[in-house]
């Protein structure tokens, strides 16, 4: 197993900035788990668990960040 690191900054309101040893790369926290260019993370409500995945070459951050924010504002209301 390889050396990691990373470092998360927070700029507020759920933004934040991720630093690794690969490079920097914003992201978006929300109560059902996390979005950034690389994957997301999507929290199960089971401690310890949770789905990672991956975008492809087909562009799929946006559609998971719109779908992400409709659910984010519609259970805010």
């Amino acid at each position: 197993m390889g050396f990691r690191f990373s470092r998360r900054i927070n700029i507020g309101k759920g933004l934040g900035l991720n630093v690794s040893t690969s490079g920097i790369t914003p992201s978006l926290r929300t109560k059902f788990g996390s979005i950034n260019t690389k994957g997301f993370l999507i929290k199960t409500g089971i401690s310890g668990t949770s789905y990672r995945g991956s975008f492809g070459k087909s562009g799929g951050c946006i559609l998971v960040i719109m779908i992400e924010l409709i659910l984010a504002f519609l259970l805010n209301i």
